[in-house]
This record gives C-alpha cells, sequence and structure tokens, in this order.
C-alpha cells in the first residue's frame, strides 16, 4: 500500500495547492538501458549525414530522468557533451525540439522566459503565454531554476524588460502570492471580490488596475472561478467582456489568459496550438514550446480538449501541417491519436 500511495503522490501536481493527477504523453520507458542508447545515439551523430530517426526515437520516447541518464552515459562514451553534440548535429526546429527535451521543465520554461526577453525588444506572447498560465507551484520551481541557470533573478528580469501595468501584472505573479484552495467556502469574500471587480472596472471611468492585478493574482484557483460566476450578478458584460472593454494591448491578453487558464488550462493550450497550426505558416515556436512543456505534464488532457473543440485530433492537425523530422519528434511526443 505505502507503494501506491508513493506512485499516486508522484502523478500529482498542485494547481495553486489543488492536487490535480498529472496526464503525460511521454512516460518513463521499460527496460530503459542508457548505455544502449547513449551508443545509438552516438552513433547516429558519427553517420554520415546524421541519422535524425534514432535520435528522434530514442530521445522522444524517455523521459526527462531517463534523458539525463542518457547524457551521462553518452559523455563517459564520447568524451563529448551529448547537448554541444546535439546542437552540431541538429538544426532548426527539431535542434529546437530536442535541446528542449534535454532540459527538465522547469529548466525548459525558465529558458524560454529567458530568450523572450533577450537583446532588443520582448517576445511578450511567451512572456504572457508562460507567466499567466503556469501553477504556483510551477512558477516557483522556474524561480529557483531560473535563478540557478542564469545567476539572476526572474523577477528583476521581469521589471526590468517590461514596464506600466503589464509589468506589475507578471510581477505579481511571479511573486506567486497565490492562496492556497480552502476547504471552507466563503461566499461574503466571493461577493465582495466579485463587486471590487465591477467597481474597479466597469462601473467606473477608467480602470482600478491594482485592485484587478491583487484579486486576480492573490486569491486561490476554486475561489476565483466563483468570483467570475458571481461577477456577471453586478456587471452587464462577463469577465471577459470586461477586460476587453477596460484594457488594451498586452494588459489585456494577460488578463484573458489568466482567466482562461483558470477557467481550462487545456483548452487554453489546445486553443494556441490551433491558431498556431491554421495558417500556412506554421507557428513551429508556439508548437515547440506547448508541447515540450506539456509532454511530461498533461498533454494528453491537452489532447482531449483539443478534440473536443476543434473536430480533430491534434495527431492530425500536425501531420497535416507540419513535415519530416520535425514532425516525426512532434507525433511521438504527441502519444497518439484521439
Amino acid at each position: 500500500m505505502a507503494l501506491v500511495s508513493e506512485i499516486l503522490t508522484k502523478l500529482t501536481l498542485s494547481y495553486g495547492g489543488e492536487r490535480e493527477p498529472k496526464c503525460p504523453t511521454v512516460v518513463a520507458a521499460y527496460n530503459f538501458n542508457p548505455e544502449e542508447d547513449a551508443a545509438k545515439i552516438e552513433t547516429a551523430i558519427k553517420t554520415k549525414g546524421v541519422d535524425e530517426h534514432t535520435i528522434i526515437d530514442i530521445l522522444t520516447k524517455r523521459s526527462c530522468a531517463q534523458r539525463s541518464e542518457i547524457a551521462f552515459e553518452y559523455e563517459k562514451r564520447a568524451k563529448k557533451d551529448l547537448v554541444s553534440a546535439l546542437k552540431g548535429a541538429l538544426s532548426g526546429s527539431l535542434e529546437h525540439l530536442i535541446l528542449g527535451l534535454m532540459k527538465s521543465t522547469a529548466q525548459y520554461d525558465a529558458s524560454e522566459l529567458k530568450s523572450s526577453m533577450k537583446g532588443l525588444g520582448t517576445d511578450e506572447e511567451s512572456l504572457i503565454e508562460i507567466v499567466c498560465s503556469r501553477n504556483k507551484e510551477e512558477l516557483m520551481e522556474i524561480k529557483k531554476v531560473y535563478k540557478e541557470m542564469f545567476k539572476k533573478d526572474l523577477e528583476k528580469d521581469v521589471s526590468g524588460d517590461t514596464s506600466g501595468d503589464f509589468a506589475k501584472l507578471l510581477l505579481a505573479l511571479v511573486q506567486t502570492k497565490r492562496d492556497e484552495p480552502s476547504n471552507v467556502v466563503d461566499y461574503e469574500k466571493i461577493d465582495n471580490d466579485a463587486r471590487a471587480l465591477y467597481d474597479a472596472g466597469v462601473k467606473r471611468k477608467g480602470t482600478d488596475v491594482t485592485t484587478w492585478i491583487s484579486i486576480f493574482c492573490e486569491r486561490s484557483v476554486p475561489h476565483l472561478q466563483k468570483v467570475f460566476e458571481r461577477y456577471k450578478r453586478y456587471s452587464p458584460y462577463d469577465i471577459k467582456e470586461s477586460i476587453r472593454k477596460e484594457v488594451k494591448g498586452d494588459l489585456e491578453k494577460s488578463f484573458l489568459t489568466l482567466v482562461e487558464c483558470l477557467e481550462n488550462k487545456h483548452l487554453y493550450f489546445a486553443s494556441r496550438l490551433s491558431d498556431a497550426m491554421k495558417s500556412k505558416s506554421v507557428k513551429e515556436k508556439v508548437v515547440t514550446r506547448i508541447i515540450v512543456s506539456r509532454c511530461e505534464v498533461d498533454l494528453m488532457k491537452v489532447r482531449t480538449e483539443f478534440k473536443r473543440n476543434f473536430g480533430k485530433s491534434l495527431q492530425q492537425t500536425i501531420l497535416e501541417h507540419t513535415k519530416g523530422d520535425y514532425q516525426r519528434a512532434l507525433l511521438n511526443l504527441c502519444g497518439g491519436d484521439d
């Protein structure tokens, strides 16, 4: 029984303190032999023209812990770092995807945040997606890893790269002050928060963004779900319409992302994937980021929402909109059809 309870604990993650089962598409491989995998990858890299298929089929079908073991064995054999070897052997979207898999989920998120704030200009879209969709536990881990990897505080980088109310909202989320869910439903607090959101926005001229930020970023997830429902009693518009009327630009996108993730995070990721593969020019960066960052977390649930809402499976959509080795890697991570 102790073993069963340990497995169940490992298979859960916290969503703002709530226990939520993990639904990965990539899990640890049975009969795993890191020495054998490392030898096959070494041969695949040395082969004239590089044997991408072998690299893909091994690294996309192993868990993060197993990929670390392969990297350790590879370095022992080849006297060279596996990440450097892969960088030299691969290119383009496939390279970005495989190198992403060589990091833990938190390391990958941290490195994506860093690259979204690198150099001139900021990739606000990536910044919003990661910061607004990750739960409290995930953000705490990302902050810790970010500091280890880049010797800088995530808060400092975010505040140095963004400004105004947009910066205030992102910083409030990164500071991870969200309440833990309570077993007691506080109806008075739900009502007060719903009225405060209305009074700070639709009811008045101009928006009291500070009030919105503190409620959105500090209340527990189940509490906010009830606040949004209650909000309809005060406002002629639902919370999403109110956001669209009250704020614009990156701040609007951030608040909307928060609401979508609080209501149904897996549908949010499914919608992002659908939008990224709608046009002829696929947003490969977005597709890679979501599939790599969620494949060991909840991609199975994202797949379910994708099929339910877009009339086609995620696998079918990947087959139609991508090609070659990149497609092969995505399909392996996607883990089957629905």
